[in-house]
């Protein structure tokens, strides 16, 4: 079952609508599908149980190309069409959609992308960011390391791989604070967009010998990275990779080179997760699924059934608080309620208030093992204060 999503089986009013604002044909393509099918397979799941508050839910997904100004068109037409929750799985649209969000008063869902500093609900109080910042993510990749070397990292040097543009360099001023903090070395080694040459980058690892690689990067160049690292016979388990690596990229590394790798997640990855069961027992088995069956094996698939079973939880919230028919107000006041809500074991379990819109920015550590993730840590949010003094230094600095 899905934790409570459903009410019942009422007659269906008029629905819920969420716009799902996506690049499906050029940057996100790695992922923007496998996300966008699960948000519309849980919609119609909701759906078959009678949606909620007898009220069905509907996901009207469009392609803005991962272009600002379409997003904007996207968000202000389906605006005047009576939407009020918004994704737009960008950083680049979201930041374009935002003060508008803002100043209409609609729900701007980020979960992974957009303004880490949005977490701060005292600020960004249209913007819900939930699941781990960047921020959040590099800082318990951090502490992890730590685990792994006994409390002390004095003796330890990190290398951090990263896209050379704003989604790459986010987390290095956490990683800078947190290496005067615990006292390890931490060489930067900037990629140079697509991420196709790597060649120097690697070569440049091998001589500076880290203990530890986290890497902030995307789609094909996980593959590229797995290269350069047996060329430079860098062993597979120095890797800690952003939560942006899945199984297309394991099966293009190859499932026995990629053993050792690891990646930071906020989801369960897997084939066994209850609520896919059941999605893939009342959709497709039945032909009613939303796209191919293959894009459900993916973890992104996963994240997208945990960021829309967030989406309708704050909307069942809603109706509990105040009813029919759901508001901007009531779903805002619905997000604010959810406490330790993980979808029946699907993601690590998320607390939203009205200070912190991202939910408590809990990640874990899984290992790839050659045939599935194995968790290497519990779910985690470590140097929480570190990450909010980043958060209110930046969002002070928007407020003003």
């Amino acid at each position: 079952m899905m934790g409570g999503l459903i009410t019942g089986s009422q007659a269906l009013a008029e629905p819920f609508k969420v716009g799902v604002c996506y690049d499906l044909s050029k940057a996100y393509t790695f992922a923007s599908p496998q996300v966008s099918q699960a948000a519309m397979d849980l919609a119609k799941l909701v759906n078959l149980k009678g949606g909620i508050g007898g009220e069905p839910v509907e996901v009207i997904v469009r392609d803005h190309g991962n272009e600002p100004q379409r997003g904007i068109e996207c968000y202000s037409k389906l605006s005047r069409e009576g939407v009020f929750v918004f994704d737009t799985l960008s950083t680049p649209v979201s930041l374009a959609i935002l003060p508008r969000a803002m100043e209409d008063g609609r729900v701007l869902m980020q979960s992974l992308v957009g303004r880490g500093d949005a977490v701060d609900g005292t600020v960004f109080d249209w913007v819900y960011p939930v699941g781990p910042t960047y921020w959040g993510q590099a800082a318990n990749d951090v502490a992890y390391l730590k685990q792994l070397h006994d409390g002390d990292l004095s003796d330890v040097k990190v290398g951090f791989v990263y896209f050379d543009y704003p989604f790459g360099q986010e987390p290095i001023e956490i990683l800078e604070t947190l290496s005067e903090k615990e006292g390890f070395d931490l060489e930067l080694y900037p990629v140079p967009l697509p991420g196709s040459d790597q060649a120097s980058v690697w070569s440049k690892v091998r001589r500076d010998k880290p203990d530890h690689v986290i890497v902030w990067m995307l789609g094909g160049a996980h593959v590229v990275a797995s290269k350069e690292m047996q060329r430079n016979r860098i062993p597979m388990d120095k890797y800690i990779s952003v939560n942006w690596l899945n199984e297309v990229d394991i099966a293009n590394i190859g499932n026995e080179a990629a053993i050792g790798l690891k990646r930071g997640t906020n989801v369960v990855g897997g084939l066994d997760v209850p609520l896919r069961q059941e999605i893939l027992a009342e959709l497709y088995e039945k032909g009613e699924g939303s796209g191919p069956l293959e894009k459900t094996e993916d973890v992104f698939y996963n994240t997208g059934l945990a960021m829309y079973s967030i989406v309708f939880e704050a909307a069942r919230k809603a109706v509990e608080l105040e009813g029919l028919p759901i508001t901007p107000e009531s779903y805002k006041a619905g997000l604010e309620t959810l406490k330790d809500f993980d979808a029946n074991g699907l993601m690590a379990p998320i607390t939203v208030t009205g200070e912190d819109h991202g939910g408590g920015g809990k990640t874990r550590i899984e290992m790839w093992d050659g045939e599935t993730w194995v968790p290497q840590t519990d779910w985690i949010s470590a140097y929480s204060d570190v990450v909010w003094d980043v958060v209110k230094e930046s969002s002070e600095k928007y407020g003003q």
